[in-house]
């Protein structure tokens, strides 16, 4: 019992439209199942987001500027994030390509105290192009001197071109799902709940591995759920 309540992981997040925050509320699940204590941070923009946007002029400003990698001041992290962890999950969705806005500006202020010397797990919640995010993500968790062991990569299950088409109009303040045409190849927006059930499944196999002292790099979370085949450690 000692081993297992010694065994600590922060989940430390940013969601602005909720998906990110269901995964990471599933794979907590799953890391409590086996007894791991967990903490969770959320990020929080200094000036409160809306989704979804205005209009589709503001949405396609908010892409011009997320694909530049616009930063989005986040309030401090709480005492809680500066406890010793077994393991770090830092969460968010792709915007444009790259991290989202207040995942930039954690690791640009707190990046050195928070991960260096850590444990990491990315976990990346997207459309479907998440190969930028997720090496240009380690790249700096790297140059914090964080280790890098594996990746959660989700994607959102309609098939393309729908997916784009549904998520721009999402954005935009529309619903997709009730377009008679659309809505035909674009059911929902985000993820389904057999993801959800699978992030927990991860969460489980992570605190599994952590009580046993198994490498998080052997973890295999490439299934057909996540939308990625690709091995993506490095």
């Amino acid at each position: 019992m000692n081993s297992l309540t010694a065994k600590k992981v922060l989940l430390i997040y940013f969601s602005l439209s909720g998906q990110t925050s269901s995964l990471v509320a599933q794979v907590a699940n799953g890391l409590r199942d086996t007894g791991i204590s967990t903490t969770i941070e959320r990020l929080r923009p200094v000036t409160p987001m809306q989704f979804p946007f205005k209009s589709v002029p503001s949405t396609v400003l908010m892409m011009l500027l997320t694909f530049f990698r616009k930063r989005i001041p986040i309030e401090p992290l709480s005492p809680k994030c500066q406890d010793s962890y077994d393991l770090i999950i830092l969460a968010g969705p792709t915007w444009s390509y790259h991290p989202s806005g207040p995942v930039l500006s954690l690791l640009d202020r707190d990046g050195r105290d928070l991960l260096s010397g850590q444990t990491v797990i990315p976990l990346i919640s997207c459309r479907g192009y998440w190969r930028m995010h997720w090496y240009g993500l380690c790249s700096l968790l790297k140059k914090h001197d964080a280790s890098v062991v594996n990746s959660i990569i989700f994607t959102h299950p309609s098939k393309e071109p729908w997916r784009t088409i549904g998520v721009f109009l999402k954005l935009s303040g529309k619903s997709p799902e009730k377009s008679k045409i659309i809505g035909k190849h674009y059911c929902k927006y985000g993820h389904v709940k057999e993801q959800q059930k699978e992030a927990c499944r991860f969460g489980a196999e992570i605190g599994k591995a952590l009580i046993d002292s198994h490498p998080l790099q052997n973890l295999n979370f490439q299934t057909p759920l996540t939308g990625c085949s690709a091995k993506t450690t490095s």
